[in-house]
């Protein structure tokens, strides 16, 4: 809540800084914006462009800055990203109140489901580029085979197809501990 979280530092933008979220912009949960913040009031250059999960919530316009110190969550009584999945995986509260609560969500066909890996939340880092996933881990792609029960075949014939913002989709996960990659992915 605004007040009991200190500032966030800010990047070399201007924008404040998400550790689970480390380039909003490159991913597209923020742009470039003249709207006024429903949270503060102010036009500061940049919105969010993600998903608000909150009764109330159409049309809302917020700034990165009540994202990240949950003035925004706290006044729509809402979220960023889905609790459960981190929930589910066992991520310490304090971390699935900073990733739901303080910051900003990703775009995603259906439900979100942040990945974990460490006993941490993972950061995002949006949808992969076509190429990326040529050259992708194998512990990553073999991860990614196991929990969708796909081929290698299958995973082929997807990267071969796979467009960045398509059906199906496909988002891209940085473990903060050990770097590996993880994807989570989904279509309309």
């Amino acid at each position: 809540m605004k007040g009991n979280n200190p500032p966030s530092p800010v990047d070399k933008v201007g924008l404040p800084i998400f550790t689970y979220h480390p380039d909003p912009l490159a991913t597209g949960s923020v742009r470039p914006g003249t709207e006024r913040c429903a949270c503060c009031g102010q036009v500061r250059g940049f919105i969010y462009a993600g998903p608000i999960y909150a009764a109330s919530s159409d049309g809302t316009t917020l700034c990165p800055w009540c994202i990240a110190d949950g003035t925004a969550a706290a006044k729509l009584d809402g979220t960023f990203s889905d609790d459960h999945p981190l929930a589910r995986a066992g991520i310490p509260e304090a971390v699935i109140e900073e990733v739901t609560q303080r910051t900003p969500g990703y775009q995603s066909w259906q439900q979100d489901e942040w990945q974990t890996c460490c006993g941490d939340a993972c950061e995002f880092h949006g949808d992969p580029m076509r190429a990326g996933l040529a050259l992708a881990d194998p512990t990553a792609v073999a991860q990614f085979l196991s929990a969708t029960g796909w081929s290698p075949e299958q995973w082929q014939e997807f990267v071969s197809n796979y467009e960045p913002g398509g059906s199906p989709a496909l988002y891209h996960f940085v473990c903060r501990g050990c770097k590996t990659s993880k994807y989570g992915w989904d279509s309309d």
